[in-house]
């Protein structure tokens, strides 16, 4: 049997950003999703035991405390190490494969200033080197994102890119979709839950009571089983069970409350298909999850839009995609293979393949919605914040919270965001590069261990 086909029968184990696992006595797939962040496999072969951990960071920003260890180079792997030598593994035995740390084309200025996977690399590989532990296989940096994958059972690692390499679309093989088919396919989709829709609206008006809304939640078992379960999911801080939507709503308030019923009903709407834009299953709403929890903290930061009417412009920013998944899902899943990455974002490779971008298609289905301008504008402005006419603040932090989750969250969706302009998206919000490491660090990077 071969090593791919042995893996395949293994029961695989995602390792979240900001955390690591160590082997037990069953054999498995410890697998490290690594798009900027640094993924590092350690291992003592003769003791069978090792582990995988995935960083996020160099060091904590500031050169203060770490208040999640894990998270930075500096402090998580020495505390990896240590787990690893309380569990029974020998330092002079310990052998360490280093994955990860990219840069996503096309590469600006800003990028390799910045060099968060190249620093968080060379912190990792100085502290091993410190503890004489020898780099059997590193594979880091470049334009794509990577899985690192650890066998606990023969201790074999694999490092392979997440994306294929760009090839060329055989001759006749791409047709674009017309306005007519772009219409049907608008069409097909199924509309946004009204419940999701009336909370938007009473979000936007700042006026409601969530004991209004307690009997259409139930009416729907799908919806209601899934604000359950999100209450009860990291996303959430109680330390108490919530099994009843009054008791959430004591627990947690009516505003944290209403964003997870909007989260819950629009998780039905993202994964009416696979393939094309999504990675993995469901990869659209896992990724919009984490842009929304993102603008969150950035809106909180910034102190300029509402936290809540952020992360529900991040839970939006990306409905075009299911509209357009429906044609490349099945005709072209890799569209962009064909066109040059320096050529910009994924928007522009869109309206170059197809003469359309998600975000414009976006923008139709939230003037169908008949959702507010302010979320409109997000939708339809995301990726160039700087276009929006009436609301660029709400423009610019969904755009650097799509960014952020494009550099800390690879394998969930397929995603290309220009930042040659970044320093001046960041003034617009009255940011500098400077203070990017302390953001990344407040946002929740491990939510998909939970979904």
């Amino acid at each position: 049997m071969s090593a791919a086909s042995e893996n395949d029968l293994l029961p695989r184990e995602y390792i979240a950003s900001g955390s690591y696992r160590l082997s037990d006595r069953t054999p498995r797939l410890l697998v490290a999703l690594l798009g900027t962040c640094v993924g590092v496999a350690i291992f003592d072969r003769e003791a069978r035991i090792g582990g995988l951990l995935h960083l996020l960071l160099p060091e904590p920003p500031g050169g203060g405390n770490a208040w999640q260890p894990l998270n930075y180079a500096t402090t998580g792997l020495p505390l990896f190490l240590d787990a690893l030598k309380k569990a029974g593994a020998r330092t002079e035995r310990l052998t360490a494969v280093i994955g990860g740390g990219a840069l996503y084309a096309p590469i600006s200025r800003q990028d390799l200033e910045l060099d968060i996977g190249g620093r968080t690399t060379e912190v990792a590989a100085t502290i091993l080197k410190k503890n004489n532990i020898s780099i059997v296989k590193a594979e880091t940096g470049g334009c794509c994102g990577a899985a690192l994958t650890l066998n606990t059972g023969s201790w074999e690692t694999e490092i392979t890119p997440i994306i294929q390499p760009p090839g060329r679309i055989p001759p006749g093989e791409f047709h674009p979709p017309d306005d007519r088919e772009l219409d049907e396919a608008i069409a097909r989709v199924s509309p946004i839950p009204q419940i999701a829709l009336r909370i938007i609206r009473l979000i936007r008006k700042g006026d409601y009571s969530v004991k209004e809304l307690e009997p259409e939640i139930w009416i729907d078992q799908v919806i209601a089983a899934r604000v359950l379960r999100l209450c009860n999911s990291v996303l959430v801080s109680s330390r108490q069970q919530i099994d009843s939507i009054d008791r959430a709503l004591v627990l947690l308030g009516e505003n944290q409350l209403l964003e997870l019923i909007v989260t819950a009903a629009v998780e039905t709407f993202y994964q009416q298909h696979e393939g094309g834009y999504a990675l993995m299953r469901g990869g659209l709403y896992r990724h919009s999850l984490y842009v929304a929890n993102a603008s969150k903290i950035i809106a909180d930061r910034v102190g300029r839009v509402a936290p809540e009417t952020a992360y529900t412009a991040g839970l939006l920013h990306d409905i075009g995609k299911v509209v357009l998944d429906q044609y490349f899902a099945r005709s072209l899943p890799l569209f962009y293979r064909s066109y040059p990455l320096q050529n910009g974002d994924f928007s522009t490779l869109e309206r170059e393949a197809i003469g359309i971008d998600h975000q414009q298609i976006g923008k139709r289905l939230a003037d169908q919605w008949n959702l507010p301008r302010t979320l409109a504008e997000a939708i339809r402005f995301h990726h160039y914040p700087e276009e929006a006419e009436k609301h660029r603040d709400l423009a610019h932090i969904v755009y650097l919270a799509d960014l952020l989750t494009s550099w800390f969250v690879a394998g969930v969706e397929r995603e290309l965001i220009n930042t040659h302009t970044l320093v001046e998206r960041l003034a617009q919000l009255g940011l500098t590069p400077a203070q990017l490491p302390a953001i990344i660090d407040t946002i929740p990077w491990q939510i998909q261990e939970y979904l």
